[in-house]
């Protein structure tokens, strides 16, 4: 593997892992004996008494929770149902609440469980086989992940009341377009949106403009409507990798955000290099089917004080070569610390 490749590797990998498990998470071993007011399956460590852990216990049901618990852990079991009355004790207590890798379906959910936690701010029911989005009525929800689950619709009106919602991971799903319009107009603090691995025909429409990070790889979007990022003014991220963009998809200008700082094409079936901003300073264009260099795509001007900021370029497995760049590009391009074309 070439070493220019390597960071890059690593830094995906990391941000991959921080993904699925970035919930602050001490094993309960480690904090110590557990107290009285507890569930007998689990364990609340008298150093926090506001956590119990009840996680990778084969538990098949989720266990009734005691006052006083504001951060439950029930990751890793065999859970497949939540009957009714399993919250009653922490309805307005319950803070966090950490379902991922279990059983869960919707139809086993019963009322007055999740639909009466009005305190929960994370709830995480990834690696489950939910078929549409179990949304508590909290107002303080700030952080929802439905990932590797078998989401085929997410109803608007959902989150229309959940100002602080600040991220929502959906990605490996079945999620097309149609199912997602007007999913997302509701949170007004949104700050990350990620809907990879899914089936989405184009990008999700009405999200807020509070968005700063929209991955949405692996789907099969073929354009982007022109406007679209003159409506994310606040957008640095966007991730389109492995998806069907063409040229005649691709509306002049469409990519020259003032605000973006990566910009992710790469696996697609562009033949030319789309026209960016500036400011922009990680373009990864490999594995289309590019097959010119287009300095006026980076720069409209080269002065002393215009010129790309662009620092990491990637277009191997294209048609193009260093040789391909026109002997100019060295003005246009200053800043480019790797240029990679194999």
């Amino acid at each position: 593997m070439c070493p220019l490749r390597v960071p890059l590797l690593a830094a995906l990998i990391s941000l991959a892992l921080c993904q699925y498990y970035d919930y602050d998470y001490q094993p309960a071993s480690i904090l110590g004996p557990s107290g009285p007011n507890c569930n007998q399956d689990c364990d609340c460590p008298i150093s926090f008494p506001s956590a119990m852990y009840c996680d990778s216990r084969k538990l098949k049901a989720v266990p009734v929770v005691p006052s006083g618990i504001k951060y439950l852990y029930l990751q890793n079991n065999q859970i497949d149902a939540i009957k009714a009355g399993v919250f009653d004790n922490v309805t307005d207590t319950l803070r966090w609440l950490i379902l991922d890798n279990n059983q869960i379906t919707n139809g086993k959910i019963e009322k007055g469980t999740i639909d009466k936690l009005t305190a929960l701010e994370k709830l995480h029911v990834s690696f489950n086989n939910l078929t549409e989005p179990v949304i508590p009525p909290s107002k303080s929800l700030d952080e929802l992940k439905i990932m590797h689950n078998m989401l085929s619709k997410f109803p608007g009106g959902l989150l229309s009341d959940k100002e602080n919602l600040t991220s929502i991971n959906l990605q490996f799903n079945q999620l097309t377009s149609d199912a997602i319009a007007g999913a997302f107009t509701g949170p007004k603090k949104l700050f990350s949106l990620d809907v990879s691995h899914n089936k989405l025909k184009k990008l999700p429409a009405g999200v807020p403009s509070t968005l700063v990070i929209l991955y949405a790889d692996y789907n099969d979007i073929a354009g982007v409507a022109a406007g679209y990022l003159g409506k994310l003014p606040r957008l640095q991220y966007l991730r389109l990798s492995h998806n069907k963009l063409e040229d005649s998809g691709i509306p002049a200008g469409v990519f020259n955000a003032t605000s973006l700082v990566e910009l992710d094409l790469s696996f697609n079936k562009l033949q030319s290099i789309p026209e960016i901003n500036e400011k922009l300073e990680h373009l990864y264009l490999q594995a289309n089917e590019i097959n010119k260099f287009d300095l006026s795509s980076f720069c409209k001007y080269v002065t002393p004080t215009d010129f790309s900021h662009l620092k990491h370029l990637r277009l191997d497995g294209n048609n193009v070569t260093y040789n391909s760049m026109p002997p100019d590009y060295v003005t246009c391009l200053r800043e480019a610390s790797d240029i990679i074309f194999e």
